[in-house]
């Protein structure tokens, strides 16, 4: 039986997400893009809706996603999953209490560049890693969704999360020992950019930096005593692995309707995660870290 999604907003992200699942086999994932609702309450209570997926700005999050599991639905949350620790921990208990799935659709977890990333880490190929350096940073300032507090705008929330989730990969969910960072607000008391240095026990480092206000490298940089990997631009949708011999290639299918962002369609590795999670009776994802929205917040 296919896994019956319900979509929460229109935006952009929400459309590519679509795309994606709609590439997919209608055996194994089927959307309600034919249904439209009035309401986010009438598609809370759609019966005929297995599982949501919530696409809307930040600020909304936490109150949309409470609705839907509070309804019976569980969740697939854009990151970051809320602004705050405490937003987040809620969210936990509300699952747990309605013995519902919740993940954050932090996409790069589940993409088979970042599934052989992580097994060149962990068989030694570039010995013991020591230092990851990582950027994500395009100009965006005109966005209101980023510039904006009310809206939980900021380029940590909005970028950094995919640099720090790397980070937190690499290391195996380990939280750092000291954080030391500087950055720049704007008017509304939000980060435009921001470079932080973190602190690991045995010897190891990571640095990460954010901005909006021009384009970064954006790519990840894995230091280890024996070598280096690096991961190019896009990192956070990688479709390149590199090593001091080889190339490796990850390209993504194209979609089957007109995306937003470009390699769009990896979302579906993340709708393959909540299917098989849910086929399995659980309500969270193994390679879904709480640590990384926490992070942020």
């Amino acid at each position: 039986m296919a896994t019956k999604w319900g979509v929460a907003s229109a935006g952009k992200i929400s459309n590519d997400f679509v795309a994606a699942v709609r590439s997919m086999n209608s055996n194994e994932h089927e959307t309600s893009y034919s249904k439209t609702y009035g309401s986010y309450e009438e598609l809370a209570i759609d019966k005929e809706v297995e599982v949501v997926y919530i696409g809307c700005i930040n600020s909304q999050h936490y109150s949309l996603a409470k609705l839907m599991m509070e309804n019976g639905k569980h969740v697939l949350l854009e990151k970051p999953m809320t602004l705050s620790l405490k937003q987040t921990k809620a969210l936990g208990d509300i699952a747990r209490k309605h013995n519902r799935f919740l993940m954050e659709a932090l996409w790069s977890r589940f993409l088979p560049s970042y599934d052989f990333l992580m097994k060149l880490v962990q068989n030694g190929s570039i010995g013991d890693v020591v230092h990851v350096d990582t950027n994500f940073g395009i100009s965006m300032l005109d966005r209101e969704r980023i510039v904006t507090r009310a809206l939980g705008g900021g380029t940590i929330l909005d970028l950094g999360i995919y640099p720090l989730n790397a980070v937190s990969m690499i290391y195996n969910n380990e939280k750092p020992e000291k954080i030391t960072a500087v950055g720049h607000l704007n008017d509304d008391g939000i980060d435009i950019s921001m470079t932080c240095s973190l602190k690991f026990k045995n010897n190891r480092t990571a640095t990460v930096t954010t901005s909006g206000i021009a384009e970064l490298p954006c790519h990840i940089v894995i230091i280890g005593t024996k070598g280096q990997i690096k991961v190019p631009n896009p990192m956070y949708v990688a479709t390149k692995i590199e090593t001091k011999d080889k190339v490796y290639d990850f390209p993504l299918p194209e979609p089957v309707i007109p995306a937003n962002y470009p390699n769009s369609t990896g979302l579906k590795y993340e709708a393959m995660e909540v299917r098989k999670c849910l086929q399995n009776g659980k309500i969270h994802s193994r390679n879904f870290n709480a640590t990384v929205s926490i992070f942020v917040c």
